[in-house]
Protein backbone atom coordinates (compact mmCIF):
# COMPACT_ATOMS: atom_id res chain seq x y z
CA UNK A 1 0.00 0.00 0.00
CA UNK A 2 1.70 3.46 -1.10
CA UNK A 3 -0.43 5.54 1.39
CA UNK A 4 -2.77 5.96 4.22
CA UNK A 5 -6.16 3.91 4.50
CA UNK A 6 -8.67 4.73 1.38
CA UNK A 7 -11.25 6.74 3.66
CA UNK A 8 -13.93 6.55 0.95
CA UNK A 9 -13.18 3.46 -0.53
CA UNK A 10 -13.53 1.72 2.77
CA UNK A 11 -16.22 3.43 4.31
CA UNK A 12 -18.48 2.67 0.94
CA UNK A 13 -17.45 -1.54 1.32
CA UNK A 14 -18.92 -0.98 5.43
CA UNK A 15 -22.19 0.27 3.77
CA UNK A 16 -22.29 -2.39 1.56
CA UNK A 17 -22.11 -4.75 4.62
CA UNK A 18 -18.20 -5.61 4.00
CA UNK A 19 -15.25 -5.19 6.52
CA UNK A 20 -18.05 -5.58 9.67
CA UNK A 21 -15.91 -7.74 12.00
CA UNK A 22 -12.86 -7.16 13.95
CA UNK A 23 -10.20 -8.36 16.44
CA UNK A 24 -9.72 -5.16 17.74
CA UNK A 25 -11.44 -1.54 16.69
CA UNK A 26 -9.35 0.96 18.58
CA UNK A 27 -10.71 4.62 18.88
CA UNK A 28 -8.79 7.56 19.54
CA UNK A 29 -6.16 8.71 16.76
CA UNK A 30 -3.68 9.71 18.85
CA UNK A 31 0.35 8.43 19.58
CA UNK A 32 -1.42 5.67 22.09
CA UNK A 33 -3.98 4.41 19.58
CA UNK A 34 -1.22 4.30 16.97
CA UNK A 35 0.78 2.31 19.04
CA UNK A 36 -2.44 -0.10 19.84
CA UNK A 37 -2.72 -0.81 15.97
CA UNK A 38 0.80 -1.29 15.64
CA UNK A 39 1.46 -3.73 18.04
CA UNK A 40 -2.15 -5.46 17.42
CA UNK A 41 -1.01 -5.86 13.83
CA UNK A 42 2.16 -7.29 14.41
CA UNK A 43 0.42 -9.52 16.19
CA UNK A 44 -1.79 -10.67 13.64
CA UNK A 45 -5.35 -9.21 14.63
CA UNK A 46 -7.89 -7.46 12.51
CA UNK A 47 -7.45 -4.18 13.89
CA UNK A 48 -9.14 -0.72 12.96
CA UNK A 49 -8.58 2.82 14.54
CA UNK A 50 -11.08 5.34 14.34
CA UNK A 51 -10.23 9.38 14.86
CA UNK A 52 -13.51 11.55 15.33
CA UNK A 53 -11.30 14.75 14.54
CA UNK A 54 -7.77 14.25 12.07
CA UNK A 55 -4.88 11.74 13.54
CA UNK A 56 -2.86 13.64 16.38
CA UNK A 57 -5.63 16.38 16.32
CA UNK A 58 -5.27 16.54 20.10
CA UNK A 59 -2.74 16.36 22.58
CA UNK A 60 -0.21 14.21 20.01
CA UNK A 61 0.25 17.00 17.99
CA UNK A 62 0.30 20.04 20.50
CA UNK A 63 2.91 18.29 23.40
CA UNK A 64 5.58 19.81 24.73
CA UNK A 65 7.90 17.93 21.53
CA UNK A 66 10.73 15.73 23.94
CA UNK A 67 10.73 12.44 24.16
CA UNK A 68 12.65 12.14 27.30
CA UNK A 69 12.71 10.45 31.52
CA UNK A 70 11.51 13.13 33.01
CA UNK A 71 14.17 14.52 35.60
CA UNK A 72 11.85 15.54 37.98
CA UNK A 73 9.79 12.41 37.73
CA UNK A 74 13.10 11.11 39.00
CA UNK A 75 13.49 13.70 41.59
CA UNK A 76 10.28 12.89 43.39
CA UNK A 77 11.39 8.98 43.75
CA UNK A 78 9.16 7.69 40.15
CA UNK A 79 12.16 5.40 39.48
CA UNK A 80 10.10 2.98 37.14
CA UNK A 81 8.56 5.66 35.10
CA UNK A 82 12.00 7.63 34.27
CA UNK A 83 13.75 4.00 33.95
CA UNK A 84 11.13 2.85 31.29
CA UNK A 85 10.89 6.34 29.88
CA UNK A 86 15.02 6.93 29.43
CA UNK A 87 15.58 3.55 27.82
CA UNK A 88 12.25 3.82 25.23
CA UNK A 89 14.05 7.34 24.55
CA UNK A 90 17.37 5.44 23.63
CA UNK A 91 15.10 2.83 22.02
CA UNK A 92 13.39 5.57 19.91
CA UNK A 93 16.69 6.98 18.91
CA UNK A 94 18.26 4.13 17.60
CA UNK A 95 15.20 2.89 15.48
CA UNK A 96 13.96 6.61 14.30
CA UNK A 97 17.25 8.95 13.66
CA UNK A 98 15.67 12.13 11.84
CA UNK A 99 12.48 11.72 13.13
CA UNK A 100 13.65 11.19 16.84
CA UNK A 101 17.06 13.19 17.51
CA UNK A 102 19.04 14.00 20.37
CA UNK A 103 20.00 17.47 22.02
CA UNK A 104 21.60 18.73 24.75
CA UNK A 105 19.87 19.99 27.59
CA UNK A 106 21.28 22.83 29.74
CA UNK A 107 20.10 23.13 33.22
CA UNK A 108 20.96 26.50 34.87
CA UNK A 109 21.97 26.94 38.47
CA UNK A 110 20.83 29.77 40.66
CA UNK A 111 22.27 30.96 43.77
CA UNK A 112 19.45 30.33 46.52
CA UNK A 113 17.42 27.66 44.20
CA UNK A 114 17.00 24.07 44.80
CA UNK A 115 18.73 21.89 43.40
CA UNK A 116 22.30 22.83 43.41
CA UNK A 117 24.88 21.63 41.58
CA UNK A 118 25.95 18.23 43.69
CA UNK A 119 22.07 17.35 44.12
CA UNK A 120 21.60 17.42 40.12
CA UNK A 121 25.18 15.39 39.69
CA UNK A 122 23.48 13.09 41.38
CA UNK A 123 20.25 12.67 40.06
CA UNK A 124 21.49 12.91 36.33
CA UNK A 125 24.02 9.95 37.17
CA UNK A 126 21.32 8.00 38.19
CA UNK A 127 19.12 8.88 35.42
CA UNK A 128 22.24 7.90 32.63
CA UNK A 129 22.83 4.66 34.44
CA UNK A 130 18.93 3.91 33.52
CA UNK A 131 20.19 4.69 29.82
CA UNK A 132 23.02 2.47 29.80
CA UNK A 133 25.02 6.34 28.83
CA UNK A 134 27.42 8.72 30.62
CA UNK A 135 27.21 12.19 28.32
CA UNK A 136 26.60 14.63 31.77
CA UNK A 137 28.67 17.51 32.29
CA UNK A 138 29.19 21.00 34.54
CA UNK A 139 29.27 23.87 32.38
CA UNK A 140 30.28 27.17 33.78
CA UNK A 141 28.52 30.65 33.39
CA UNK A 142 31.46 31.58 30.22
CA UNK A 143 30.67 28.75 28.36
CA UNK A 144 26.91 29.13 29.05
CA UNK A 145 26.73 32.23 27.27
CA UNK A 146 28.78 31.03 24.16
CA UNK A 147 25.83 28.62 23.60
CA UNK A 148 22.63 31.23 25.32
CA UNK A 149 24.19 35.07 24.54
CA UNK A 150 22.36 37.71 26.45
CA UNK A 151 22.05 35.10 29.41
CA UNK A 152 21.31 37.17 32.71
CA UNK A 153 24.63 35.91 34.88
CA UNK A 154 22.70 37.61 37.97
CA UNK A 155 23.41 35.02 40.97
CA UNK A 156 24.04 32.36 37.79
CA UNK A 157 26.00 29.29 38.79
CA UNK A 158 26.84 27.42 35.76
CA UNK A 159 24.66 24.75 34.45
CA UNK A 160 24.41 20.97 34.27
CA UNK A 161 24.18 19.53 30.50
CA UNK A 162 22.93 16.10 29.57
CA UNK A 163 21.49 14.51 26.78
CA UNK A 164 17.09 13.87 25.82
CA UNK A 165 15.70 13.68 22.45
CA UNK A 166 13.12 15.90 20.53
CA UNK A 167 10.64 14.64 17.95
CA UNK A 168 7.68 15.99 15.61
CA UNK A 169 4.86 14.04 18.07
CA UNK A 170 2.52 14.42 14.93
CA UNK A 171 5.11 12.75 12.50
CA UNK A 172 5.30 10.52 14.91
CA UNK A 173 2.29 9.56 14.93
CA UNK A 174 1.58 9.28 11.00
CA UNK A 175 4.74 6.96 11.09
CA UNK A 176 3.68 4.58 13.14
CA UNK A 177 0.05 4.72 11.19
CA UNK A 178 1.89 4.60 7.93
CA UNK A 179 3.60 1.02 9.57
CA UNK A 180 0.87 -0.23 11.12
CA UNK A 181 -1.05 0.49 7.60
CA UNK A 182 1.96 -0.89 5.78
CA UNK A 183 1.15 -4.29 7.86
CA UNK A 184 -2.46 -4.89 6.93
CA UNK A 185 -3.44 -2.69 9.57
CA UNK A 186 -6.42 0.36 8.89
CA UNK A 187 -7.06 3.78 10.04
CA UNK A 188 -10.35 6.37 9.36
CA UNK A 189 -9.44 10.02 10.29
CA UNK A 190 -12.88 11.99 10.80
CA UNK A 191 -14.94 9.10 11.44
CA UNK A 192 -16.74 9.06 14.83
CA UNK A 193 -17.57 6.13 17.04
CA UNK A 194 -21.52 7.94 18.30
CA UNK A 195 -22.23 5.01 20.57
CA UNK A 196 -20.68 1.77 21.71
CA UNK A 197 -22.81 -1.87 21.20
CA UNK A 198 -23.90 -3.98 24.07
CA UNK A 199 -24.60 -7.46 23.47
CA UNK A 200 -25.61 -9.37 26.88
CA UNK A 201 -24.47 -6.33 28.62
CA UNK A 202 -21.15 -6.42 27.10
CA UNK A 203 -19.42 -4.04 24.80
CA UNK A 204 -19.60 -6.10 21.53
CA UNK A 205 -18.69 -3.07 18.76
CA UNK A 206 -19.28 0.53 17.57
CA UNK A 207 -21.58 2.43 16.06
CA UNK A 208 -19.84 5.01 13.61
CA UNK A 209 -20.62 7.81 11.57
CA UNK A 210 -18.13 9.82 9.58
CA UNK A 211 -18.28 13.05 8.41
CA UNK A 212 -19.13 13.21 4.94
CA UNK A 213 -21.73 10.09 4.96
CA UNK A 214 -25.68 10.60 6.17
CA UNK A 215 -26.01 6.59 7.84
CA UNK A 216 -24.54 5.12 10.49
CA UNK A 217 -22.70 1.67 10.48
CA UNK A 218 -22.66 -0.28 13.59
CA UNK A 219 -19.24 -2.46 13.55
CA UNK A 220 -18.62 -6.03 15.58
CA UNK A 221 -15.16 -6.50 17.70
CA UNK A 222 -13.63 -9.07 20.04
CA UNK A 223 -12.47 -6.31 21.94
CA UNK A 224 -12.77 -2.21 21.48
CA UNK A 225 -10.38 -0.21 22.77
CA UNK A 226 -11.01 3.32 24.30
CA UNK A 227 -7.68 5.35 23.77
CA UNK A 228 -9.19 9.06 23.52
CA UNK A 229 -7.16 10.42 25.96
CA UNK A 230 -8.73 13.28 27.40
CA UNK A 231 -12.03 11.93 26.47
CA UNK A 232 -11.35 8.50 27.65
CA UNK A 233 -13.96 9.09 30.56
CA UNK A 234 -16.71 10.05 28.48
CA UNK A 235 -17.11 7.07 26.46
CA UNK A 236 -15.83 4.75 29.53
CA UNK A 237 -18.80 6.22 31.27
CA UNK A 238 -21.57 4.22 29.01
CA UNK A 239 -20.59 1.82 30.75
CA UNK A 240 -18.95 3.05 33.88
CA UNK A 241 -19.86 6.16 35.88
CA UNK A 242 -16.34 6.57 37.37
CA UNK A 243 -14.66 9.64 36.68
CA UNK A 244 -10.11 9.50 36.47
CA UNK A 245 -9.50 11.86 33.88
CA UNK A 246 -8.12 15.01 35.02
CA UNK A 247 -7.16 17.62 31.78
CA UNK A 248 -4.69 19.78 32.16
CA UNK A 249 -3.31 22.17 29.71
CA UNK A 250 -0.19 23.09 28.59
CA UNK A 251 0.83 26.06 26.19
CA UNK A 252 3.50 27.44 24.43
CA UNK A 253 4.65 30.45 22.50
CA UNK A 254 6.76 30.34 19.33
CA UNK A 255 9.33 33.55 18.52
CA UNK A 256 11.54 34.03 14.79
CA UNK A 257 15.01 31.93 15.50
CA UNK A 258 16.84 35.38 14.78
CA UNK A 259 15.11 36.48 18.26
CA UNK A 260 16.92 33.68 19.99
CA UNK A 261 18.93 31.87 17.80
CA UNK A 262 20.05 28.93 20.09
CA UNK A 263 20.53 24.94 19.11
CA UNK A 264 20.49 23.48 22.39
CA UNK A 265 17.55 23.53 25.18
CA UNK A 266 17.81 26.14 28.02
CA UNK A 267 15.72 24.70 31.35
CA UNK A 268 15.55 27.02 34.25
CA UNK A 269 12.97 27.77 37.25
CA UNK A 270 9.89 30.30 36.75
CA UNK A 271 10.57 33.52 39.22
CA UNK A 272 6.79 32.89 40.58
CA UNK A 273 6.08 29.25 41.14
CA UNK A 274 9.93 27.70 40.24
CA UNK A 275 8.43 25.71 37.84
CA UNK A 276 10.59 24.54 35.29
CA UNK A 277 10.55 26.28 32.02
CA UNK A 278 11.94 25.59 28.64
CA UNK A 279 13.75 27.32 25.83
CA UNK A 280 14.35 25.55 22.78
CA UNK A 281 14.92 25.37 19.20
CA UNK A 282 12.38 23.40 16.60
CA UNK A 283 11.45 23.62 13.29
CA UNK A 284 13.33 27.16 12.26
CA UNK A 285 12.11 28.49 15.26
CA UNK A 286 12.69 29.03 19.23
CA UNK A 287 9.88 27.80 21.47
CA UNK A 288 9.03 29.05 25.00
CA UNK A 289 6.95 26.46 27.28
CA UNK A 290 4.88 25.11 29.16
CA UNK A 291 2.27 25.75 31.51
CA UNK A 292 0.28 23.38 33.49
CA UNK A 293 -3.00 24.19 34.63
CA UNK A 294 -6.59 22.39 34.83
CA UNK A 295 -8.12 22.86 31.60
CA UNK A 296 -12.53 22.91 32.38
CA UNK A 297 -12.88 24.12 28.70
CA UNK A 298 -15.13 21.88 26.34
CA UNK A 299 -12.79 19.24 25.20
CA UNK A 300 -14.44 19.44 21.49
CA UNK A 301 -13.10 22.79 20.57
CA UNK A 302 -9.33 23.37 20.52
CA UNK A 303 -7.50 24.30 23.49
CA UNK A 304 -6.11 27.99 23.08
CA UNK A 305 -3.47 29.77 25.45
CA UNK A 306 -4.99 32.30 27.67
CA UNK A 307 -3.07 36.02 28.23
CA UNK A 308 -2.19 34.64 31.72
CA UNK A 309 -0.34 32.27 29.95
CA UNK A 310 1.29 34.41 27.35
CA UNK A 311 2.36 36.50 30.33
CA UNK A 312 3.88 34.41 32.03
CA UNK A 313 5.72 32.83 29.46
CA UNK A 314 7.15 36.60 28.00
CA UNK A 315 7.65 36.88 32.09
CA UNK A 316 9.84 33.53 32.33
CA UNK A 317 11.63 33.87 29.14
CA UNK A 318 12.41 38.28 30.11
CA UNK A 319 13.95 36.50 33.58
CA UNK A 320 16.78 34.94 31.71
CA UNK A 321 17.36 37.46 28.81
CA UNK A 322 16.59 40.74 30.83
CA UNK A 323 18.41 42.87 27.78
CA UNK A 324 16.54 41.58 24.83
CA UNK A 325 12.75 40.96 26.13
CA UNK A 326 10.07 39.64 23.87
CA UNK A 327 6.59 41.39 23.58
CA UNK A 328 3.62 39.90 22.36
CA UNK A 329 3.93 41.09 19.26
CA UNK A 330 7.25 39.19 18.78
CA UNK A 331 5.01 36.19 18.85
CA UNK A 332 5.19 33.86 15.73
CA UNK A 333 2.44 31.90 16.69
CA UNK A 334 0.69 29.62 19.79
CA UNK A 335 -0.37 26.29 20.87
CA UNK A 336 -1.89 24.45 23.83
CA UNK A 337 -2.71 20.60 24.55
CA UNK A 338 -4.40 19.20 26.82
CA UNK A 339 -2.70 16.16 29.11
CA UNK A 340 -5.17 13.13 30.18
CA UNK A 341 -3.37 12.87 33.35
CA UNK A 342 -5.14 10.24 35.76
CA UNK A 343 -6.32 12.79 38.42
CA UNK A 344 -5.52 12.10 42.53
CA UNK A 345 -6.70 15.07 44.00
CA UNK A 346 -8.59 18.06 42.60
CA UNK A 347 -6.65 20.62 45.03
CA UNK A 348 -3.26 18.99 44.16
CA UNK A 349 -0.91 21.09 42.09
CA UNK A 350 -1.23 20.29 38.61
CA UNK A 351 2.83 19.95 38.09
CA UNK A 352 2.60 17.30 41.17
CA UNK A 353 0.05 14.18 39.46
CA UNK A 354 1.85 11.52 38.86
CA UNK A 355 2.18 11.01 34.44
CA UNK A 356 2.05 7.19 34.35
CA UNK A 357 -1.39 5.75 32.35
CA UNK A 358 -3.66 3.26 33.91
CA UNK A 359 -5.75 0.78 31.97
CA UNK A 360 -9.30 -0.25 33.20
CA UNK A 361 -11.55 -3.08 31.82
CA UNK A 362 -14.97 -2.63 31.89
CA UNK A 363 -17.88 -5.11 30.37
CA UNK A 364 -15.58 -5.23 27.22
CA UNK A 365 -14.50 -1.95 26.71
CA UNK A 366 -10.80 -1.69 27.80
CA UNK A 367 -9.79 1.96 28.45
CA UNK A 368 -6.27 3.72 28.48
CA UNK A 369 -5.34 6.91 29.69
CA UNK A 370 -2.60 8.79 31.02
CA UNK A 371 0.93 8.14 30.52
CA UNK A 372 3.99 9.91 28.33
CA UNK A 373 4.67 10.29 24.56
CA UNK A 374 7.58 8.89 25.24
CA UNK A 375 6.94 5.62 26.72
CA UNK A 376 3.46 5.13 24.14
CA UNK A 377 5.00 1.07 22.65
CA UNK A 378 4.87 0.13 26.66
CA UNK A 379 1.13 1.61 27.34
CA UNK A 380 0.07 -0.68 24.09
CA UNK A 381 1.74 -3.81 25.53
CA UNK A 382 -0.23 -3.49 28.49
CA UNK A 383 -3.53 -2.60 26.93
CA UNK A 384 -3.21 -5.94 24.33
CA UNK A 385 -1.72 -7.77 27.88
CA UNK A 386 -5.72 -6.41 28.76
CA UNK A 387 -7.37 -7.79 26.04
CA UNK A 388 -5.62 -10.84 25.75
CA UNK A 389 -8.78 -13.35 27.29
CA UNK A 390 -11.49 -12.15 24.34
CA UNK A 391 -9.02 -12.42 21.59
CA UNK A 392 -8.04 -15.37 19.19
CA UNK A 393 -4.10 -16.70 19.60
CA UNK A 394 -1.21 -14.19 18.43
CA UNK A 395 0.71 -15.05 16.01
CA UNK A 396 4.66 -15.65 16.36
CA UNK A 397 7.13 -12.67 15.40
CA UNK A 398 10.72 -11.90 16.09
CA UNK A 399 11.05 -8.70 15.07
CA UNK A 400 9.74 -6.23 18.16
CA UNK A 401 10.80 -2.61 16.33
CA UNK A 402 8.48 -0.32 16.29
CA UNK A 403 9.29 1.14 12.75
CA UNK A 404 10.24 -0.70 9.61
CA UNK A 405 13.85 -0.23 8.67
CA UNK A 406 14.82 1.82 5.41
CA UNK A 407 16.98 0.18 3.16
CA UNK A 408 18.59 2.94 1.86
CA UNK A 409 21.10 5.45 3.47
CA UNK A 410 20.57 9.22 3.95
CA UNK A 411 23.56 9.66 2.05
CA UNK A 412 22.64 7.53 -0.76
CA UNK A 413 18.91 8.95 -0.70
CA UNK A 414 20.31 12.50 -1.05
CA UNK A 415 24.07 12.71 -1.67
CA UNK A 416 24.27 16.58 -1.38
CA UNK A 417 22.40 17.10 1.94
CA UNK A 418 22.93 14.00 4.44
CA UNK A 419 21.23 15.47 7.20
CA UNK A 420 17.66 15.97 4.91
CA UNK A 421 17.86 12.54 3.73
CA UNK A 422 17.89 11.01 7.75
CA UNK A 423 15.67 13.57 8.51
CA UNK A 424 13.13 12.16 5.44
CA UNK A 425 13.35 8.58 6.19
CA UNK A 426 12.80 9.24 9.86
CA UNK A 427 9.54 10.58 8.88
CA UNK A 428 8.54 8.40 6.34
CA UNK A 429 10.46 5.43 6.21
CA UNK A 430 11.04 4.10 2.84
CA UNK A 431 8.46 6.10 1.45
CA UNK A 432 10.96 9.19 1.24
CA UNK A 433 12.33 7.90 -2.31
CA UNK A 434 8.63 8.34 -3.61
CA UNK A 435 8.54 11.75 -2.16
CA UNK A 436 11.61 12.75 -4.10
CA UNK A 437 10.88 10.88 -7.49
CA UNK A 438 7.24 12.92 -7.40
CA UNK A 439 8.46 16.23 -6.90
CA UNK A 440 10.15 18.71 -9.29
CA UNK A 441 13.58 20.05 -8.11
CA UNK A 442 12.25 23.59 -6.92
CA UNK A 443 9.78 21.87 -4.04
CA UNK A 444 12.57 19.97 -2.75
CA UNK A 445 13.91 23.57 -1.66
CA UNK A 446 13.46 24.58 2.09
CA UNK A 447 10.61 26.57 2.92
CA UNK A 448 11.53 29.77 4.95
CA UNK A 449 13.90 28.82 7.97
CA UNK A 450 12.03 25.41 8.31
CA UNK A 451 13.14 21.90 6.92
CA UNK A 452 9.66 21.46 5.30
CA UNK A 453 9.27 21.40 1.43
CA UNK A 454 6.17 21.34 -1.00
CA UNK A 455 7.81 17.65 -1.85
CA UNK A 456 6.38 17.10 1.60
CA UNK A 457 2.61 18.88 1.09
CA UNK A 458 2.43 17.30 -2.47
CA UNK A 459 3.20 13.36 -0.63
CA UNK A 460 0.49 14.00 2.38
CA UNK A 461 -2.43 15.93 0.16
CA UNK A 462 -1.94 12.73 -2.30
CA UNK A 463 -1.26 9.89 0.25
CA UNK A 464 -1.72 10.40 3.70
CA UNK A 465 -5.28 11.14 4.40
CA UNK A 466 -5.83 14.83 3.90
CA UNK A 467 -9.32 16.31 4.40
CA UNK A 468 -8.96 20.05 5.28
CA UNK A 469 -5.89 22.41 4.81
CA UNK A 470 -5.48 22.90 8.57
CA UNK A 471 -4.63 18.93 8.65
CA UNK A 472 -1.71 19.20 6.18
CA UNK A 473 -0.28 22.72 7.52
CA UNK A 474 -0.91 22.06 11.30
CA UNK A 475 -0.21 18.26 11.72
CA UNK A 476 1.22 16.85 8.60
CA UNK A 477 3.67 19.62 8.15
CA UNK A 478 3.98 22.41 10.78
CA UNK A 479 4.30 24.93 8.41
CA UNK A 480 1.20 27.04 10.01
CA UNK A 481 2.98 27.20 13.36
CA UNK A 482 6.23 27.91 12.11
CA UNK A 483 5.89 30.60 9.31
CA UNK A 484 4.64 34.61 9.92
CA UNK A 485 0.85 34.79 9.02
CA UNK A 486 0.26 30.91 9.18
CA UNK A 487 1.87 30.26 6.00
CA UNK A 488 -0.18 32.16 3.66
CA UNK A 489 2.26 32.94 1.87
CA UNK A 490 2.14 29.58 0.32
CA UNK A 491 -1.67 29.19 -0.48
CA UNK A 492 -0.92 29.74 -4.35
CA UNK A 493 1.33 26.21 -4.10
CA UNK A 494 -1.21 24.54 -1.85
CA UNK A 495 -3.87 25.59 -4.21
CA UNK A 496 -2.30 24.32 -7.43
CA UNK A 497 -2.04 20.49 -5.29
CA UNK A 498 -5.24 20.37 -3.97
CA UNK A 499 -6.32 21.16 -6.86
CA UNK A 500 -4.86 18.44 -8.40
CA UNK A 501 -5.35 15.52 -5.90
CA UNK A 502 -8.45 16.73 -3.88
CA UNK A 503 -10.41 17.44 -6.93
CA UNK A 504 -11.39 20.86 -5.03
CA UNK A 505 -12.60 23.48 -7.28
CA UNK A 506 -12.31 27.62 -6.43
CA UNK A 507 -15.28 27.54 -3.94
CA UNK A 508 -14.25 24.58 -1.87
CA UNK A 509 -10.27 25.84 -1.74
CA UNK A 510 -12.05 29.20 -0.70
CA UNK A 511 -14.09 27.61 2.04
CA UNK A 512 -10.90 25.55 3.37
CA UNK A 513 -8.81 28.93 3.58
CA UNK A 514 -11.68 30.59 5.73
CA UNK A 515 -11.76 27.48 7.85
CA UNK A 516 -7.85 26.82 8.39
CA UNK A 517 -7.78 31.30 8.99
CA UNK A 518 -10.26 30.81 11.13
CA UNK A 519 -9.10 27.53 13.12
CA UNK A 520 -5.56 29.59 13.09
CA UNK A 521 -6.28 33.23 14.29
CA UNK A 522 -8.38 31.70 17.35
CA UNK A 523 -6.08 28.95 18.59
CA UNK A 524 -2.53 29.19 17.20
CA UNK A 525 -2.23 32.74 17.50
CA UNK A 526 -2.54 35.27 20.55
CA UNK A 527 -5.87 35.19 22.54
CA UNK A 528 -7.77 37.73 20.90
CA UNK A 529 -7.82 40.18 23.52
CA UNK A 530 -4.10 40.42 23.57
Amino acid sequence: MTGFTNRKELLSEMQKGDHLDWDIIVIGGGITGAGILREARRRGFKALLLEQQDFSWGTSSRSSKMVHGGLRYLASGDYKLTKESVQERQRLLNEAPGLVDPISFYLTFRKGLFPGRFVMKVILTIYDFFAGTRDNKYFNNEELQKRFHGLDDNKLNGANCFTDAMVDDSRLVLRVLQDSIDDGGYALNYTKVDNLLLTDGKVSGVRIKADDYSDFIELNSRVVINATGAWADRLRNIVNKEKRIRPLRGSHIIIPKSLCPISDVLTFFHVEDKRGIYVYPWEGTTVIGTTDLDHDEDLDIEASISDLEVDYLLKAYNSQFPDNPLKSSDILSTWAGVRPVIGSKKNKDPSKERRDHAVWSDNGLITVSGGKLTTFRLIALDVLAAAKESLPKAKDFVDDRMFQTPEITPQSLTPKNRNWGQRLLGRYGMKAIEILKESSQVEKNNLGETEFSLAECRWAVKNEAVEHLDDLLLRRTRLGMCLSNGGSELYPALKEIFLSYESWDEERWQKEVSRYETIWKKHYSLPINT
